[in-house]
């Protein structure tokens, strides 16, 4: 997931250039063999050799082969979750829905490998908590969503960010029929009749 130019997303964290490909090389490696082979059976050498990093490059970045799935999803995550803001998006949105959806039918391999991996749960724990800063600080700039008490911002983007989540589960378990912007208007019809009765 470490392609965030296929979203049009910014870079997380300013990192030099070489560290970032080297970080790059090894995600994507990674990733690679997750839909090739069980996460259980990689080894770091398998990385290594995928992406022709040193073993001694490889830990002065990451512990493990799982710190480098949960370090590069985290990136992702953020990068999905801050991006309207970072760009000055003019609409209403709260989360780039559109983007995100049409990113998981790109990778649906990457997804089903990560559910066989056992890690599904933890990368969508870490997935709500920087959606729910991402959709926390969009309301916060918005003019609808400066209507929301400040003191319940948070606990509002953090349930709208649990019901993303169920959205994307419900959308791949029906097989990702619905067009990501349908996807994203239906979301956003959920968020602000909340908003309005919330405010109302």
């Amino acid at each position: 997931m470490s392609n965030n130019e296929q979203l049009h997303l910014p870079a997380s964290k300013k990192t030099d250039a070489r560290v970032r490909r080297t970080r790059d090389a090894l995600g994507d490696a990674l990733i690679a063999l997750m839909q090739e082979k069980p996460f259980e059976t990689i080894t770091v050498q398998d990385v290594l050799d995928r992406a022709h990093v040193s073993r001694s490059t490889f830990y002065s970045h990451y512990s493990d082969k799982d710190d480098l799935l949960m370090s590069d999803t985290e990136e992702f995550f953020e990068s999905v979750a801050m991006a309207l803001s970072v760009r000055g998006d003019k609409s209403d949105r709260v989360f780039p829905v559109k983007e995100f959806f049409a990113h998981l039918v790109d990778a649906q391999q990457f997804f089903k490998a990560l559910m066989k991996s056992g890690k599904f749960h933890d990368n969508m724990e870490l997935a709500r908590g920087h959606f729910a800063r991402g959709i926390e600080r969009r309301l916060s700039e918005l003019p609808r969503g400066q209507a929301i008490p400040a003191n319940e911002r948070a606990a509002i983007a953090f349930a709208h960010a649990g019901a993303l989540l169920s959205l994307v589960t419900w959308w791949v378990d029906r097989g990702m029929r619905e067009p990501p912007a349908e996807m994203d208007e239906l979301f956003h019809r959920m968020v602000w009749k909340g908003v309005s009765t919330e405010s109302a």
